[in-house]
């Protein structure tokens, strides 16, 4: 697959990240294959974490191709960067031809990031996840990387502003051992066990992250933080 526009967009994110003057600590980016399809599954707590975990993939060689809601390839200067990119258009209203993109890039040998949570947590938790990854996963033959970022909620999260002042944010990217699945699982185990992975993920992320979470907005309730629990963005829902 040729790439001209990937280039050239992460040269500007990266010049981004240090006019931010983000810190990054990025674990387990030896995981990532040097070759062959792999699924990243990512936690989904903020506006970029695309390009973040993005990143910590090019040690590895490797472009992301993510998939991502249909709005945003509607827009009129994304749109024309995400196709170039050869990222996978998601329309939730026929969900399948979204899946078959993704399953033929799995098994061309790419990358494929996909958030299971669908939404952006406002809880900074992991959401109940839809199916997509474990169905990928269990098609295509790949392992799935569960992958979590940490602190992009400080600078762009659904419901407040962005701040993209140079706060020197850290960020975290973990990205843990791989899970297989034989064609045997049932989807909903191989889903449970991708939840139950990026769960222990994030607890360890959020141990060795370097600020303190009590009293901030984007820390989750369990750890003394003032963003809503699960089931009070539930009931908010409701």
């Amino acid at each position: 697959m040729t790439d001209r526009v990937y280039p050239f967009v992460v040269l500007l994110i990266r010049a981004f990240w240090r006019y931010l003057g983000l810190r990054f600590t990025i674990k387990g980016q030896e995981r990532i294959p040097r070759s062959g399809g792999a699924i990243m599954a990512i936690n989904h707590i903020g506006y970029l974490d695309f390009a973040l975990s993005g990143t910590a993939a090019l040690p590895a060689k490797r472009y992301v191709r993510y998939m991502a809601k249909k709005q945003i390839f509607d827009n009129k200067i994304a749109g024309p960067l995400m196709r170039g990119m050869h990222h996978i258009s998601v329309d939730r209203d026929s969900g399948s031809a979204s899946f078959v993109a993704a399953l033929r890039a799995l098994k061309a040998g790419e990358v494929v990031g996909i958030f299971p949570e669908a939404t952006i947590s406002k809880s900074f938790e992991i959401k109940s996840l839809k199916s997509g990854a474990a169905r990928l996963a269990i098609g295509a033959n790949v392992p799935v990387l569960p992958t979590i970022v940490w602190g992009s909620q400080r600078i762009w999260t659904k419901g407040r502003s962005r701040d993209f002042s140079r706060k020197k944010v850290p960020i975290s990217v973990y990205i843990g051992e791989p899970l297989r699945f034989t064609r045997e699982i049932e989807v909903e185990v191989a889903e449970a066990q991708i939840k139950s992975a990026l769960e222990l993920l994030l607890r360890k992320v959020q141990d060795e992250y370097p600020d303190e979470h009590r009293g901030q907005w984007w820390a989750p309730a369990r750890l003394g933080g003032t963003a809503p629990t699960l089931a009070e963005v539930e009931s908010e829902r409701g």
